[in-house]
């Protein structure tokens, strides 16, 4: 995330100072961090975590950047440590891999042949990998950005569809999504920079429902835009409840939004910024039906269980618990529904 974006403007705190503190209560309460999960093997931790989902078999995958912080260095060398952990469903550690292999992690999608999708900020790249870790497809050219039909700039996510076929959101650089058949030939794309329907500042996170409804993270703009299969647009999501969205991940009927917060230069760079610039930062999870309509809300800024730095990406199970990774702060959590 570039500085420049990171310091965004203040309007969604301000939208979300208006909403009463006690409906603010209200939906916090839905749901409830799991502490002490994961455990990672002793001796190490998470770095930076960008990408999160959960396989059929309920593991969970988390994309991190191993000791890296951001950096838009064209000649950063490869992370020679793993970036990728892979944890059960009672977050038990279950493998590493990914050395060698990415410069700026991001995006991390599992389809639903269990195959894992990553995007490179700094590869300019996207990869699909088997489940055993076999490289499968490339698609970009690495570290050469690009705005055509073989070239990305900054891809920050992919969403797959039944038959193979698939999105990606792209991204930092360029303002669009392009669609790609299932072995990787450009279909079509949409999307410009702008604030109207259907365009983009900074198409973050992406994804879809099973009518084949398109959902993107349009970060810079602060809302979610919703269009069918084709790229029609259809509608929006904007509130205060929904803050800045970083990230979108659907199940069923509803779907779950990690606002990131409108980023103090404090909260993404601390060392670059003066005591005057480390105000309150905000950030949580919010549950919608897909017509946008809050459920819940939960999580706040902080570094204590149930709270974010920075919520980055998030993930739903077939059990309805929810992963978010924290950029900011490091980590990985789980929640489930409050018991009544």
């Amino acid at each position: 995330m570039a500085i420049h974006r990171a310091v965004a403007g203040v309007m969604c705190v301000i939208l979300a100072a208006s909403a009463s503190s006690g409906q603010q209560r209200k939906l916090r309460e839905s749901y409830e961090v799991v502490h002490d999960w994961p455990q990672m093997p002793e001796g190490r931790i998470l770095g930076q975590a960008t990408g999160v989902d959960v396989d059929s078999r309920g593991h969970v995958y988390v994309f991190h950047r191993s000791g890296r912080g951001w950096s838009e260095d064209p000649a950063l060398p490869l992370i020679s440590k793993t970036t990728i952990e892979v944890f059960d469903a009672n977050g038990r550690h279950v493998r590493s891999w990914g050395a060698n292999q990415f410069v700026m992690p991001h995006g991390l999608t599992i389809d639903s042949q269990n195959n894992v999708w990553l995007t490179d900020v700094a590869l300019h790249q996207v990869f699909k990998f088997a489940p055993d870790g076999k490289r499968l497809l490339v698609l970009g050219e690495a570290r050469v950005p690009g705005a055509d039909r073989t070239h990305f700039n900054k891809p920050t996510d992919v969403a797959v569809l039944p038959d193979g076929s698939f999105y990606v959101s792209d991204g930092y650089g360029n303002t669009r999504v392009v669609k790609f058949s299932a072995a990787g030939v450009f279909q079509f794309e949409w999307g410009r920079r702008g604030t109207g329907p259907g365009e983009f500042d900074l198409p973050h996170a992406i994804d879809t429902d099973a009518s084949g409804r398109v959902y993107v993270a349009d970060r810079s703009n602060a809302r979610v835009q919703v269009f069918d299969s084709s790229g029609k647009y259809l509608t929006e999501w904007r509130s205060a409840e929904l803050g800045r969205p970083f990230s979108v991940a659907v199940s069923g009927d509803r779907a779950v939004v990690v606002d990131g917060g409108d980023q103090s230069l404090c909260s993404v760079a601390p060392s670059l910024a003066t005591e005057a610039q480390c105000g309150i930062d905000r950030s949580g999870a919010v549950e919608v039906d897909l017509s946008g309509r809050v459920l819940a809300r939960f999580g706040r800024f902080g570094n204590y269980d149930g709270q974010f730095r920075v919520a980055h990406d998030v993930a739903v199970a077939g059990d309805g618990s929810i992963f978010v990774v924290d950029v900011g702060g490091q980590r990985v959590q789980r929640f489930v529904r409050r018991r009544r």
